[in-house]
């Protein structure tokens, strides 16, 4: 996808400044080679961890960058933006150091935890609207009170100057890297901090391959790659929030389209998949969108072996509430978890017959509901069932079979699984 034309890129000098302008206000994030990882895969794998930045997130560095550019009679005037998370935090946070008021819109829909951090970040420089279920309410309602009240916008990854103070992740990536990095999984939502990577590095090491990682539910820059224009995408699935976008910037997608070498589009059960991983193995905590860039190396294992490699842990603001729906997720995708609508006949014991005929030694059951609703003979359950491998299913089904049971598998039949699980 790439080219090595240098037109629209973020030139190098401009990420200097970046960097030079965010000393003392963002992190230098740890650059460490993972061992299990780098032995899974047969190469040498480093993470770049953002999820260390003080906001959790490498939001900071573009949010600082922009806010520290604005002439003096514009921070005066405070600034505003809208954001259902990380980038609010950063905001926040530079609001606080450069002594500006900014308004900051989200959804009502975001979780307690991230609005607290916004207001501890930001304090007394910052005021929370809480507004609409989704980013899009946030963002209408965002650019009207700034256009009113004459205040920046200071936009989540569509302005170069934020796309600069990205660019200065790959700053530090080079000065750590111990070699010359084949390969570096980016994620991307709006395509911010790819474009800013991308810049750099493909004028500082043009033979490492830049991949873009997307939620396979949100793919908006890969549509709109491959289209050879900005695709705004009609729906899209909002579970990696801090990468899920309808429509790609218009600066970025111009810089994509001259550094992205590929983009990987990871579903987001494996996204889950690498969330519980991470924790459980190497004890990092991610986001959704923060697991990408891992979740990514399962499509590219056979380019990447004997290679050198770095994924960028882009943020791990990751609210615990959602554990349960992360698990879920993982177990579904990976064959482990089944849903069926069994018809049990309505007398004693025949739940019983069930667990000791078609059981296997190691299935569980997980979720079990069944109402009497009339006097027929038999009536339906709607049953989960966790497997212990995800070969184990043709086993379990072969068992229903030759016992006679009637049953419907749920799992692929979206429509009725989005209405009884």
């Amino acid at each position: 996808m790439s080219t090595t034309n240098t037109v629209n890129l973020i030139k190098i000098s401009e990420i200097i400044k970046a960097r030079q302008r965010l000393n003392h206000i963002a992190v230098k994030t740890q650059f460490v080679q993972n061992y299990d990882l780098s032995e899974q895969y047969g190469c040498t794998l480093f993470f770049k961890r953002e999820d260390l930045q003080v906001v959790r997130s490498y939001k900071i560095r573009g949010a600082y960058n922009m806010m520290a550019s604005l002439d003096a009679d514009k921070l005066k005037a405070g600034i505003v933006c809208a954001s259902a998370g990380n980038h609010a935090q950063g905001v926040a946070l530079a609001a606080a150091k450069l002594g500006t008021h900014a308004t900051i819109y989200m959804p009502e829909t975001t979780p307690g935890q991230k609005i607290k951090k916004v207001r501890l970040f930001g304090r007394e420089h910052v005021d929370v609207v809480l507004i609409g279920d989704t980013f899009d309410d946030a963002f209408a309602e965002a650019t009207a009170f700034g256009k009113k009240e004459n205040k920046t916008f200071i936009p989540p990854f569509d302005d170069r100057k934020i796309i600069t103070g990205q660019g200065t992740v790959a700053v530090e990536i080079i000065e750590d890297a111990p070699v010359t990095l084949d390969y570096i999984f980016v994620p991307i939502g709006g395509g911010g901090l790819i474009a800013g990577v991308g810049s750099y590095l493909k004028q500082i090491s043009p033979e490492t391959k830049i991949i873009g990682v997307e939620p396979a539910g949100a793919p908006a820059m890969h549509a709109s790659l491959k289209a050879g224009k900005i695709i705004s995408l009609d729906e899209i699935d909002p579970f990696v929030d801090g990468a899920a976008v309808r429509t790609v910037g218009k600066e970025t997608f111009q810089i994509c389209q001259k550094v992205v070498d590929d983009i990987v589009l990871v579903p987001e059960g494996k996204v889950c998949t690498k969330i519980l991983q991470l924790y459980n193995e190497e004890a990092i905590v991610v986001e959704p969108a923060g697991a990408l860039s891992v979740a990514a190396l399962d499509f590219y294992k056979d380019k990447i072996k004997d290679k050198n490699v770095c994924c960028i842990i882009s943020g791990g603001n990751n609210d615990i509430t959602r554990t349960e729906e992360i698990k879920e997720r993982s177990l579904l995708h990976e064959g482990l978890k089944h849903y069926f609508i069994i018809r049990f006949a309505q007398r004693a014991g025949a739940l019983r017959e069930f667990v000791n005929n078609v059981l296997g030694a190691q299935d569980n059951i997980t979720h079990f509901q069944y109402t009497k609703k009339n006097s027929r003979e038999s009536g339906p359950a709607l049953v989960g069932i966790e497997l212990q491998k995800a070969t184990d299913y043709k086993g379990l089904v072969r068992r229903m079979e030759a016992s006679g049971i009637q049953y419907e598998p749920l799992n692929d039949n979206q429509m009725l699984f989005d209405f009884f699980v």
